[in-house]
Order: structure tokens, then sequence, then C-alpha cells
């Protein structure tokens, strides 16, 4: 790949993802079409970025012995190691022998730690639910830490998961392969370490970080860094249940707060990340997100974001060349902001959506700011059933006729504001894409509000905001391709000229030049 200095000089960590790394060990040769995983080095956010998230291939193993003073678990004993854990105090460490550990055949047999609990396991140990047990590691105990087993056959049911199935807080999940379990492989709670894990070939998610809001808790602080999530959703919910938003590589339910750096999330059936209802303070950096069936990144009813520093490519072929086939115009995109935008009056480390020095190659089309006109609180449209936004805490006060003042005409509603996107590199191939039209999308739109009929959003009024007056900038960009760009709503396609243009006035100091094969 050529580097396009005319914009920016890129910085060493976004070199590494754009580049494999030379004597990286399954590195792939040149024209292979494979793609190189994240390398370590300076973090362009500052600090020490995360090691290679190319871990699937060669997790880390762990000790081959066992530490001083920890419980032995042996894999000849069915159920040795959940028995050892209730006879143990908290804070014990276990170290598990080589070998394939299983639970009682019992569907609900799991481990159960207790607060401070460490399970470490040894090269070639691996905890097997033999599709029998639901869940391998529950409980509410905080701060267990997890490292270096194989955690695989486990047959959790949908929207639950296998490891911290009941999302309790401060865990550390480490160099661990969770993989071919139905439901999510990993659920998290607040202050949750999840770093340097292989997240393959779940059912539904890699990770559902999610907690049900018992006493008031909620998923705060996460750190997902260094991962490789893959092949996760093998059982396509989206098929199974259309519109259940409820699949792919990562799923985020009102997180507030949370670091994903570093990961490699690739071949993923549906979306690669997925931030839906109420997320807010996320810095998303130094990610490569690459051929995922669906959006790379989709940023849903929440707040406040930084997304920087990523390389997205080759994402969304097969939903987009889907949507596309049978008629639809809509801009499916590969970074969808949907209803989401910066509110200065909900704590983060920002006050806008920032979208800026990532490279963004042959995906189906680019990035969608859209926002739903029917879609508020207490709207039969809300797809996010009973959840309204965070500057309304009961969702039955937006109702006619209060929701048609201020303040709740306003605060009743998501809104796609205050978001920029600058510095990015857009570069397109329609004959790598292989697609002939609607490939080619940048946009900012809304629908004509037209329900329920006591909605005081009707008409064009949520479209002139998201495009005119909500705070939504494009500028310094370079596209390279066919870009074409929505404004308003999917009627309205135009060139870059127009989009530079009046009276929409996008894109200033940002250049476009066409290319051979676009």
């Amino acid at each position: 790949m050529v580097v396009d200095r005319r914009l920016w000089a890129l910085p060493a960590v976004l070199l590494a993802l754009l580049l494999p790394a030379a004597g990286c060990s399954g590195a792939p040769e040149a024209g292979s079409g494979s793609s190189g995983a994240p390398a370590a080095g300076e973090s362009a956010a500052g600090g020490t970025a995360p090691v290679r998230a190319r871990v699937c291939a060669a997790p880390v193993p762990g000790p081959a012995t066992a530490p001083a003073g920890a419980v032995t678990v042996d894999p000849a004993v069915v159920g040795d190691l959940a028995a050892k854990t209730t006879r143990s105090p908290a804070g014990t460490v276990f170290w598990l022998r080589p070998g394939v550990h299983r639970l009682l055949p019992d569907r609900y047999a799991q481990v159960v730690p207790k607060e401070g609990n460490r399970y470490l396991g040894a090269p070639g140990a691996v905890l097997d639910g033999r599709r029998t047990n639901q869940y391998a590691f529950g409980g509410d105990a905080r701060d267990v830490t997890l490292r270096h087993l194989t955690v695989r056959g486990f047959v959790a049911p949908h929207n639950e998961g296998v490891v911290n199935h009941d999302s309790a807080d401060g865990w550390v999940v480490e160099h661990n392969v969770i993989e071919d379990n139905s439901g999510a492989g990993l659920m998290a709670g607040a202050r949750q370490r999840v770093r340097a894990n292989c997240l393959r070939g779940n059912g539904q998610y890699g990770l559902n970080a999610y907690k049900d809001g018992r006493g008031g808790a909620a998923v705060t602080g996460l750190l997902l860094e260094g991962n490789e999530i893959t092949a996760n959703n093998r059982d396509d919910w989206e098929r199974r249940r259309p519109g259940c938003g409820c699949s792919g590589g990562v799923k985020f339910w009102a997180v507030d707060g949370a670091d994903v750096r570093g990961n490699w999330v690739h071949d993923n059936r549906g979306a690669g990340l997925w931030a839906d209802t109420n997320n807010n303070d996320f810095r998303i950096e130094d990610n490569v997100l690459e051929s995922n069936d669906g959006a790379a990144l989709i940023y849903e009813t929440s707040y406040n974001a930084v997304i920087r520093h990523n390389t997205v490519r080759r994402n969304n072929w097969v939903e987009g060349h889907r949507h596309a086939d049978r008629g639809d115009t809509f801009p499916f995109a590969t970074v969808y902001l949907s209803e989401s935008g910066g509110e200065p009056r909900i704590p983060a480390r920002t006050d806008r959506i920032e979208v800026y020095r990532n490279v963004l190659e042959d995906n189906w089309s680019g990035i969608t700011l859209w926002e739903n006109a029917d879609r508020f609180c207490n709207s039969p449209a809300n797809t996010s059933s009973g959840a309204c936004t965070l500057l309304v805490a009961d969702v039955a006060r937006c109702a006619a006729p209060a929701i048609e003042r201020a303040p709740l005409f306003s605060d009743c509603r998501w809104k796609t504001q205050r978001v920029e996107v600058h510095d990015n590199r857009f570069l397109l191939d329609k004959s790598v894409v292989e697609c002939t039209v609607k490939c080619d999308r940048m946009a900012v739109l809304a629908n004509y509000g037209t329900y329920p009929d006591w909605s005081p959003y009707h008409g064009e009024g949520v479209a002139e905001a998201i495009t005119r007056t909500q705070g939504n900038r494009w500028y310094d960009n370079a596209y390279e391709g066919p870009w074409k760009f929505v404004v308003h709503d999917p009627s309205q396609v135009l060139e870059f000229g127009q989009w530079q243009g009046l009276p929409y006035r996008q894109d200033a100091g940002s250049t476009f030049v066409a290319r051979a094969g676009g």
C-alpha cells in the first residue's frame, strides 16, 4: 500500500495497522488476500499499544507448573474444578493441569468463583461443556481472574453468556480462547479487563457487554484490548429473529465508559462492533475492523465517543449486496451512527462524536449519520423497547401534550448531533467490492416523520435538523474513488462539488480524486 502523504504524516501505530509486520508468525504474504493484524508500538493516543491481536493462531501459553500455593485441578476427575472452588476460600489460585476438564453432566453445573479467585490454565488446559452445560463461570463474585484457558462447547441460551455469566464486576479475562459456544462467549461487568483473548466462533456474540441493572448497577469502565474477535454469530440470529439487533462480534448495552483498542475484529456474521442503547463515553481506537458481513461499527442511540486511528476494510459486503439486490435505497454504511451524537450534559471525556484519522478501504459505503424521525421515547417505533434517553428518567413523560414543548420536545429524542468527521482517508474500488451501484455512499439523512399520530416530529423537521442545524460536519478528508453523498433523505444523491457547495457546505478542505477501477 502506498501511503498518501498529502493528507497527514501517519503515526507509527497506524502504519502498523495497515501493513503486516515483518517476521510475524502467520503474517500474510504479499498478494495473499489476507491482512495484517494490529501490532505493538506507541499508541497515537499516548501510552503503549496492545500486543499483536493475532491471538487465535498462537495463544500465549500458561504456566507449565503450578504456581506456589495454587490448588491443582485434575482433568481426570469430572467436576473437580467446581468442587475445589466450593471447598476453597476466597482469593484461591487454581492451576488446571493439561487436558480436557469437565463439569458434572447437568446443564446448570458450573464453576461459581469466590471473590478474588484466580484460574490459570497450563498449556493445553481446556474446559469443555460437551454441549451439555450452559455456563462455565457464573455468580456475583468480584475481581476474579481467568487466564490461559480454552473454554468451549457450552450452550448458553440466547442473550446469555458462558464466561462471567452473571456480569460480575472487576473480572480480568486474559490470554484465553473462548470458542464454539452458544450464546455469548463472554459477558461483562463493571471495571472488566478483557485482554489478548481469542473470541471465536460463538453462536451469538464473542462478548455481550450487558448488565441487567439489578440494584442500579451498570457496566462502567470496560477495557477491551488486543483481542481477536472472529467468526461470531455462527447461529445467524438476525435471520432467525429478523430485526432483533442481537448479533455480531461484540454488543454493548448501556455501557458508560469503554476503551476498545488494538483489537482485530474480523469475519463476523453481522456487525463487528455494535453499541446499542444509551452507551456513553467510548474510545474506539487503533483497531483493525475487516471482512465483517455487516457494518464494521454501529453506534446506535448512544452518546459521546471518539473513533480514531482505526483501519476499516472490506466490511458490509454481504449485507450491502443483500439490501441492494432487493432494491433498498437506504445508504447502509460501514460506520453507522444511528440516533447518536455528542451531548455536553452527559459527563464523558468528550462532548461530541469525533471520527478522525481512520482509513476506510473497499467497504460497502462509508459513514452514514441517520436519525429516525419516528423513533423517540415512548414511541411504538422505538426498537429499544421501554428505554428512554439519558436526559429523561421517566419514559412516560414523553407523551402528548408535554412532549410538544421544551425541554421534552428535544430531550425525548436520541439525536445525531455534534458529529465531526475529519482527517480520514476513504478509498473505494468498485471492482474489488464487486458492485455497480449503492456501495459508494456517504450520508447524513432522516426519514419523513409520520408515526405515531400524536408525534410532534411529523414532516421534514428532523431531516432538516440533522442535515443543517445539529452541528454535523465533514472536513479535511481525502477521498479516492467514485463517492456520492446522500443528504436529507435517500432521494437526494450529490456529487462532491454539490456536497461542498451551498447549502450544505460539507467537506471544507477535503480532496476528491477519482481512480481507476472506481
